[in-house]
């Protein structure tokens, strides 16, 4: 980008015993696009993905997704999820009953009360195309203004090794689908392959585009490997703020994004989370997942990523069997439901993501400092998202001082933890807020002091914290 037409942004970082000035300042400077030329960020980019078997009725008969479970609903709507996947593991598992149609009713029920679109995934694993093709058109014929899209099986790749294999089954049940008897307009997501395989989601963009069919091309990745590999939680909290896994998002990204966007094919994070078999504990489940996800959304939202879909749940499938779920953004508890540290990054995105992307950069920082800066243009005002990932011993603090007009207001809503200790499970807040068991949230922006009479506006950002700004509209 070329630095023209930017507001520049001046932070001065400095260790937090610098407060009362005894160590010099380090400055950074960050531009800020003056107008916004980026493309306005989808409304369905926040995205929650469960497992398949979650649709199913539990042991006492009841159903989690069904249009009366207020708490779930408030709480969709406090996050500003407006995409609900159904997969995982348990879409294909065979040893695992499929929906009914009374089943998906009850989960089209909810999902129209909520808001969301649904990516609904057809079984292919030992499946039969015309039972697919019975459901999708259940499903078109009774909720087209709630379902997005249907995926024809999950993470293929692991049973269905070669790729000419599964494009031939998948074209096999998409031409059944698609049928006169069945639903001919319906659209699909997919490959939906593990990291590893980008090549199929490349290939699979480039075959059918132009055809009508493929609405999103969709890859799961979990940037952490597989958790029962981590042996030391510090370590992986490390790892999630380290700039040795936005490097990991970027190689991933070119092995397919801009091929797919090439061929005029959107591209969406299907299925996503820190580590995968469930999360780490005490890291998946800790603070540092909080800063890591926002970030996370900033970034993929800054590379032209149609949305993501955390995984989450109670238990979630690990290979044939199901495991408690560590990274979930939320647990069920008895009055409601319990926000993990996901969940206030996607409600610290929200609050900020309607708009379009304003562009960022930092184009001065001698110290180092292991910090992000995002911005949106909004209708009712300029949002800038500030994220400082520094928290080991002696990590800086920013102080951070902008330019604007002289006498502009501004508000901030901090997203902390005690201690600013990113090991911590719990104590969260967001807007000095947190967000309840019935799904509300009561955090608010606070007013800082205005601009002073020569335009200089002054924010503070602590180590393993990130806040958001709320600026006037230019």
């Amino acid at each position: 980008m070329k630095l023209r037409n930017l507001l520049i942004f001046s932070l001065l970082i400095l260790p937090s015993a610098a407060r009362a000035g005894e160590i010099p300042s380090a400055p950074v400077q960050i531009a800020l696009a003056a107008e916004a030329a980026a493309q306005p960020l989808p409304e369905e980019f926040s995205g929650l993905s469960f497992e398949m078997q979650r649709v199913l009725p539990e042991r006492d008969g009841t159903h989690y997704f069904r249009p009366d479970n207020a708490p779930l609903l408030t709480l969709f709507r406090t996050l500003g999820i407006r995409c609900l996947r159904v997969g995982g593991n348990t879409a294909d598992r065979p040893t695992v009953p499929f929906p009914s149609t009374d089943d998906i009713d009850l989960l089209f029920a909810f999902a129209r009360k909520a808001g969301v679109k649904v990516i609904f995934t057809l079984r292919l694993r030992e499946g039969d195309p015309r039972r697919a093709g019975a459901i999708a058109k259940h499903i078109v014929d009774h909720y087209p203004d709630t379902i997005w899209c249907f995926a024809i099986g999950n993470e293929p790749n692991v049973f269905a090794p070669e790729y000419p294999k599964f494009f031939a089954a998948w074209q096999q049940f998409a031409d059944v689908v698609n049928s006169p008897e069945f639903a001919p307009k319906a659209r699909f997501a997919g490959p939906s392959s593990t990291a590893g395989k980008t090549a199929w989601t490349r290939d699979f963009a480039q075959q059918l585009a132009g055809r009508g069919r493929l609405l999103v091309a969709t890859q799961h990745i979990y940037p952490g490997g597989n958790s029962d590999l981590v042996k030391d939680p510090a370590a992986a909290r490390d790892l999630m703020l380290s700039r040795e896994w936005v490097e990991g998002y970027q190689k991933f990204h070119d092995g397919f994004a801009p091929q797919v966007l090439a061929s005029g094919t959107a591209y969406r994070l299907g299925e996503t989370n820190s580590f995968w078999n469930g999360g780490r504990q005490d890291a998946s489940n800790t603070f540092a997942a909080a800063l890591w996800a926002l970030d996370y959304l900033h970034w993929w939202a800054a590379h032209g990523a149609n949305g993501l879909n955390f995984h989450t749940g109670d238990y979630v499938a690990k290979s044939e069997t199901n495991t408690r779920c560590l990274y979930a953004a939320f647990w069920s508890t008895e009055h409601g439901y319990k926000a993990k540290p996901v969940a206030y990054a996607l409600k610290a995105f929200d609050l900020v993501r309607h708009g379009r992307l304003l562009p960022v950069a930092i184009t001065e920082n001698s110290r180092k400092l292991n910090l992000t800066a995002y911005g949106v243009r909004a209708d009712d005002a300029v949002y800038l998202t500030l994220i400082n990932k520094g928290h080991a011993a002696g990590a800086l603090a920013a102080t951070v001082t902008l330019a604007t007009r002289p006498g502009a207001p501004a508000e901030t809503m901090r997203l902390l933890v005690p201690d600013g200790d990113i090991a911590r499970t719990e104590g969260l807040t967001l807007g000095t807020g947190t967000i309840r068991e019935n799904g509300e949230w009561d955090g608010r922006w606070i007013a800082i002091p205005p601009a002073d009479a020569t335009g200089r506006l002054v924010i503070d950002v602590p180590a393993a914290s990130a806040v958001l700004v709320k600026l006037p509209p230019r």
